[in-house]
């Protein structure tokens, strides 16, 4: 990756260059935290010889005109050729519906309405008793494997008892030779 230097920086904030290099300096711009440094370094310096906004708001309001005005190029998926179609990128507020025009979603759309489903559905399973059976169920498959693991003793027990056995042939041993 190509860095640009300092002075490169400075020559754009000065608006010093042609535009193709400013195209690839403002793209280098997104990829490289290093050269971004060197930019912010050289707004820094430039600081005093930039416009100052006499008017913020008046400075948006004149932005977001410029935008609504800009159009983003959308492609034709319902044909097979390659047209294209034409949206605006910010709506126009003076276009935008009213309360009452916007078509509001149907019932069965909204959150509300699957909310209340829902809770319906658990009271319903709560009291049909659906729940209790399920937990019954639940123990029935895990009894089996409990009484499987009461009657195998650990592998623990199983040293200790064979450790018992080990000791008691042992003393039986010596109690004969005596």
């Amino acid at each position: 990756m190509k860095h640009y230097t300092y002075d490169e920086w400075l020559q754009y904030v000065k608006d010093e260059i042609n535009d193709k290099d400013k195209q690839e300096l403002e793209d280098h711009l997104y990829t490289c935290d290093q050269c971004l440094t060197h930019y912010l370094l050289a707004i820094e310096a430039n600081e005093t010889s930039l416009p100052i906004l006499s008017d913020i708001s008046e400075f948006t309001d004149s932005v977001m005109a410029e935008i609504s005005k800009q159009k983003i190029v959308v492609p034709d998926t319902n044909s097979n050729f390659s047209t294209k179609l034409m949206v605006p990128s910010v709506p126009d507020t003076k276009t935008t519906k009213t309360k009452t025009e916007i078509k509001k979603k149907p019932f069965y759309q909204q959150a509300v309405f699957h909310y209340l489903l829902a809770a319906a559905a658990t009271i319903l399973l709560t009291f049909t008793g659906a729940f209790q059976s399920l937990a019954t169920y639940a123990n029935a498959l895990e009894s089996p494997q409990q009484q499987v693991q009461e009657k195998k003793p650990s592998v623990t027990e199983g040293v200790i008892n064979k450790t018992f056995a080990w000791m008691d042939s042992l003393e039986k041993k010596e109690a004969n030779k005596k």
